[in-house]
């Protein structure tokens, strides 16, 4: 998992032990194990703490597996608001 390595690498690079990181995030140890085993229950705000304090960021993005099958059964003519322009004639 690719979270899971950035937050061991950047710990590393830090020279932090996991009860460091844990102490400076206001975590418990356990957690920062669970974050750097790529534990897929985690709370959101327990994790982002961890990331803050690695100086850290989480990123979303569209999977374009997703993003196709999403313009597929939903195109953007049929998103409300996304209505294409009537064309004027002179």
């Amino acid at each position: 998992m690719e979270l899971a390595a950035a937050v061991r690498a950047r710990r590393d690079a830090l020279r932090l032990s996991q009860q460091d990181l844990a102490d400076m995030a206001g975590v418990s140890e356990r957690l920062v194990r669970f974050v750097e085993q790529g534990k897929p229950t985690l709370r959101l705000d327990t994790l982002l703490a961890v990331l803050e304090t690695l100086g850290l960021e989480l990123n979303l993005g569209i999977r374009a597996r997703d993003a196709a099958q999403t313009l597929v059964t939903h195109p953007p003519s049929a998103i409300p608001g996304n209505e294409p322009e009537p064309e004027r004639r002179p």
